[in-house]
């Protein structure tokens, strides 16, 4: 059975690192769990390392890198869970393959381990990387990424402003976008949100609401505590 944590944002505006998000992570893991650690998503691997570590450590955790192994995949698959950090969303998935790590942790995730992600960490569980903001400053050899959900996630989600200036892009324009090309929905998570998945239940949880894109329907809120599952369409949740 499936299990994964797919968060929005690391840091919370008025807390720190993953403090919004304690809770549920260790509700999620339970007790005695060593976390496989992936840096990549920033340029500072071992820094970033270290405060995920030390954070950890105060949940009770023991978390690894796998930066700093001799070898990366017999680290996750020896690990108790997987948790993949947020920055930039092309680095975190060239760092996946170069590193050639997708498939064992697919591996893994399939078999039940718990896998968390957040920001960059939670678009690359999904099919692609195509609803990541990030600016492609590296060049992964594919958009494919973990594959982990049947739907895309749009982290940092921000709803248009009626009173600004601004006359770029809004994120929903931007992910309207996306649906005009591509078939699968994208579930925009606002600060505060993640995505519990356990099997084929998957839950909206966090301190903020949701909005669901569909190819054809008009966006959708959704509340905290809301089974996705039935608005999600039936191949996505393998109903089918």
């Amino acid at each position: 059975m499936k299990r994964l944590l797919l968060i929005s944002n690391s840091t919370l505006f008025g807390s720190g690192y993953l403090d919004h998000a304690q809770n549920e992570i260790c509700h999620f893991l339970g007790k005695r769990v060593r976390i496989a650690f992936v840096p990549f998503a920033m340029f500072d691997r071992s820094g970033y390392a270290v405060q995920a570590r030390e954070r950890l450590r105060g949940m009770g955790y023991e978390a690894v890198s796998v930066h700093g192994v001799s070898n990366p995949q017999r680290l996750i698959a020896e690990s108790d869970a997987v948790f993949v950090g947020g920055g930039n969303t092309f680095r975190l998935l060239k760092g996946l393959y170069d590193f050639d790590l997708l498939s064992i942790i697919r591996m893994c995730v399939e078999r039940g381990m718990p896998y968390i992600g957040a920001s960059a960490g939670s678009i690359v569980a999904c099919p692609t990387l195509k609803t990541t903001k990030d600016m492609p400053i590296v060049q992964p050899p594919s958009f494919e990424a973990l594959g982990l959900v049947e739907f895309q996630i749009s982290p940092h989600y921000l709803d248009p402003d009626p009173s600004s200036t601004h006359m770029g892009e809004t994120q929903e324009a931007r992910i309207s976008q996306y649906l005009e090309e591509n078939e699968l929905p994208v579930i925009g998570l606002r600060e505060g949100s993640m995505i519990r998945v356990e099997g084929e239940a998957i839950a909206l949880r966090g301190s903020a609401r949701a909005r669901l894109f569909r190819r054809g329907t008009k966006p959708m809120e959704v509340a905290s505590g809301a089974d996705l599952g039935p608005l999600l369409p039936e191949t996505v949740v393998g109903r089918a």
